[in-house]
């Protein structure tokens, strides 16, 4: 196959192709945003000196960070469906879409990490701001509202990014459960043509691109965020392998 004939393959199945890259974007982008709600509690928690506060979202988190995505996203598709309650229950037309299963998923797994991020975050805020905070005469809670939240933001910004990044790449398990994202769509795609290493190679391209566009956007925010931070900090808090 000439390269000619190549790029009229590509272009032909360019509208699939756009299809799947919103759903793998729509995907992310909600996981990320709703996971960082769900994660503020769970870091804050994390962070308290109380070992029973500390106990749940400890549990929960060493559960998401120590099995796998696929593990977690098999369970919520096809265990979820073992219980009658679940089938009979309102939220059963939700649970059995796809759909709903790799969003759920996805939040609760990138909701893990996120915790962790803003844990760490919280305790690398100097000391010496927080006791100025309450020499001040704000309580605990203007404190963490006014001083220490906004201060661990800029801290856990990088890290936040490095995460969103990597539920990016994540996001290709989702096709299992029938889902047409990026990597649905390449195995439609290839089922038809059988162009394996050609469509793979797109797919490729693709995360790179989005990967990039990611990688731009935290930046500008980042800059953003410094111009009234003191000293900013980076420590990318990396998944391990």
């Amino acid at each position: 196959m000439t390269w000619a004939e190549r790029w009229a393959l590509i272009e032909r199945f360019l509208p699939q192709l756009w299809d799947g890259t919103l759903v793998t974007l729509q995907l992310v982008g909600l996981a990320v945003v709703i996971g960082l709600f769900f994660a503020i509690p769970l870091g804050l928690a994390r962070a308290s000196r109380h070992w029973y506060i500390r106990a749940l979202p400890y549990s929960y988190i060493f559960f998401f960070r120590g099995t796998p995505l696929l593990l977690q996203l098999f369970l919520v598709y096809y265990g979820i469906s073992q219980f009658e309650v679940v089938r009979k229950s309102f939220l059963w037309p939700y649970l059995r879409e796809p759909y709903w299963c790799a969003l759920i998923t996805m939040t609760m797994h990138t909701a893990a990490y996120i915790a962790e991020i803003l844990r760490g975050a919280i305790q690398a805020v100097p000391p010496g701001e927080v006791e100025a905070a309450r020499a001040l005469g704000m309580s605990r809670r203007q404190a963490l509202q006014y001083i220490i939240l906004p201060r661990a933001i800029r801290i856990g910004l990088p890290a936040y990014g490095n995460e969103v990044i990597l539920m990016l790449k994540a996001s290709a398990v989702v096709y299992t459960i029938t889902m047409m994202d990026i990597m649905g769509v390449i195995r439609t795609i290839n089922s038809r043509t059988y162009q394996y290493e050609l469509f793979f190679l797109v797919a490729g391209v693709m995360y790179l691109i989005i990967t990039l566009v990611f990688t731009q956007l935290f930046r500008l925010v980042e800059r953003w965020l410094k111009v009234d931070a003191s000293r900013p900090q980076r420590w990318p808090l990396r998944r391990g392998s």
